[in-house]
């Protein structure tokens, strides 16, 4: 797979949405531009993972608010295992936070759900360029911010592990211990000790702090 695809080269879409309705509208939308087929379909975090293992698609088309594992963590292992696939994110949210840290995990393009069809093939075409796009909604200030941040700034949450990271989104989600040891396969006290470790490093100490901490650097959202 090539790192950049040029116009009119076959692209094959993963689409990733918790949303049925949504896929399905997207993936009509995405299938009738010339060139693009989309040969695959996940509901949240891990299923993208799994199936961009099996499919190798050229792009991501990805949801940040999905269960288990949202969307922004999912784009920075994506990026990690198959540096080449490019990933675009499809959010409800205009929250510079968001769009920063999607940048930052690697995506090439951050477009709003509610962006007219013609952003969707704009920004895949530029994706495809090797460009990095922003739909016309999104506040112009992001990407200078973005840059001057880049080198200076720890993103939220920053601090913490991969695995901190997936434990604290299953916390925020109103997981129990026992039900985030069978998701993750560990044992509870495994679970207990990461979300000690989660409370004493990030200084907060009730689970209400963790789900705001959460929401704040973009584990999860108010639509989860």
């Amino acid at each position: 797979m090539s790192m950049h695809l040029i116009l009119g080269a076959s692209c094959r879409v993963l689409l990733a949405d918790d949303h049925k309705l949504v896929r399905a509208g997207l993936c009509k939308l995405l299938e009738s531009l010339d060139g693009v087929s989309v040969v695959g379909e996940a509901s949240d975090g891990l299923e993208v993972l799994s199936l961009a293992e099996q499919l190798r698609p050229d792009l991501v088309v990805m949801d940040v608010a999905m269960p288990g594992l949202n969307g922004l963590e999912a784009t920075a292992r994506l990026k990690l295992a198959w540096p080449a696939m490019q990933v675009m994110i499809l959010s409800m949210h205009q929250n510079e936070d968001y769009v920063r840290q999607a940048l930052r995990q690697g995506a090439s393009a951050y477009l709003l759900k509610d962006a007219a069809p013609t952003e969707l093939e704009a920004g895949l075409r530029a994706v495809l360029r090797g460009e990095t796009y922003l739909c016309s909604a999104v506040s112009k200030g992001v990407m200078s911010d973005y840059v001057k941040r880049l080198r200076g700034d720890q993103p939220s949450g920053s601090q913490l592990t991969p695995r901190q990271r997936e434990v604290l989104q299953l916390i925020a989600e109103g997981n129990s211990s026992k039900e985030i040891a069978r998701r993750l396969e560990l044992s509870v006290k495994t679970v207990d000790t990461h979300r000690s470790q989660l409370m004493r490093q990030l200084d907060i100490h009730e689970v209400t702090g963790l789900v705001r901490y959460a929401l704040r650097c973009g584990l999860i959202s108010t639509d989860n």
